[in-house]
């Protein structure tokens, strides 16, 4: 049994979070921090949960999670905010989970540019694995660092991984067009994502400057072996939960929607979580999963890629419990299967 602590209880994905590690057999919440100095028991922050947990949120302290056992810590703090916490977890030996955007990009400069803050723990920000298990599951298994992956970034990247991959499309020629439920803008309100302001209406925001860009093109970078360029587009739409991501690439040469179909089939012939169908996916048909969902097409000469996940599960607390399974030896499916 692994003993857990969450930190930053009050958002959806810690509530996501705390749900799936209730039914998984090899896990224990033991601990849940807020930074509210109140200490209401969980259940009254997440109605949910009533009769589920009896733990109640407390300030986050180092000695007193070492005290009750924690060997793995999930983050669910704000960017900023989290590597503060995270550089005492991993002083102490504690093995962690980040959903937070602290460790995602490697380069400090970068960082800095997108978040508008400098980065202060250069040591444990060389060493983060970026927590994406479809592309580094092997160095996964023995990190303590993991770096989980925003939510946009997993459909852009996993719907391109194989045409990067093999070098079938021009690797600057690559837009991305998501469009995401509210919950993606976190639980704390804000006047876009107020009630009035956001039903019966769809929006892009963040037209060029969004901080997801740098993540997806890093990891595109990797896959490759070379600088890949997208334009990345995201839209707030009227409902809950769930992205959906259309991508559009510019092949080399012409490739039939069959030979696609199984490039896409053969990569993703050992990932779970990764369901390459005929159907255009649906965001009803990923809702309350971890599955990420995705077809081609060719249209024009032009390849189009559509992806649809749950942003709170496979976009956040999913694909960390999925890490965790990893890390540990577990199932990758235990819990969320």
């Amino acid at each position: 049994m692994t003993k857990i602590a969450i930190l930053g209880g009050t958002g959806y994905t810690a509530c996501e979070l705390i749900k799936i590690l209730l039914r998984h057999p090899h896990a224990e919440i033991v601990a849940v921090t807020s930074r509210d100095q109140k200490t209401p028991a969980v259940a009254e922050s997440h109605p949910s949960l009533a009769g589920r947990i009896n733990l109640r949120l407390e300030p986050f302290d180092v000695d007193k999670l070492i005290a009750k056992g924690v060997e793995c810590v999930f983050g669910c703090l704000p960017h900023g905010a989290s590597m503060d916490a995270i550089q005492l977890l991993l002083l102490r030996g504690l093995r962690v989970i980040d959903l937070s955007a602290d460790y995602r990009l490697r380069d400090a400069n970068v960082y800095a540019q997108w978040y508008g803050e400098s980065h202060h723990d250069l040591a444990n920000l060389a060493r983060a694995i970026y927590g994406l298990p479809e592309i580094y599951g092997d160095e996964i298994r023995s990190a303590q660092l993991i770096a989980n992956p925003g939510c946009y970034p997993q459909t852009g990247i996993l719907g391109l991984a194989p045409l990067v991959a093999g070098k079938y499309v021009k690797l600057k020629d690559i837009i991305i067009d998501s469009k995401s439920g509210v919950s993606g803008a976190g639980r704390t309100p804000k006047p876009n994502t107020h009630f009035p302001e956001c039903n019966e209406s769809v929006v892009a925001y963040n037209v060029g400057q969004h901080r997801h860009t740098p993540e997806i093109e890093q990891t595109l970078s990797d896959v490759a072996g070379e600088p890949v360029e997208v334009i990345f587009t995201p839209h707030l739409i009227p409902m809950d939960r769930g992205i959906f991501t259309t991508i559009y690439a510019t092949p080399h040469r012409a490739l039939t929607e069959a030979q696609l179909f199984d490039v896409y089939r053969a990569y993703y012939a050992n990932a779970p979580f990764v369901r390459v169908t005929k159907e255009i996916p649906a965001t009803k048909d990923s809702v309350h999963t971890n599955f990420i969902d995705m077809t081609v097409r060719v249209v024009r000469g032009r390849i189009v890629v559509l992806v649809a996940e749950d942003n709170l599960m496979r976009g956040a607390s999913g694909v960390a419990v999925q890490n965790f399974n990893r890390m540990y030896g577990y199932d990758e499916k235990l819990a969320l299967w």
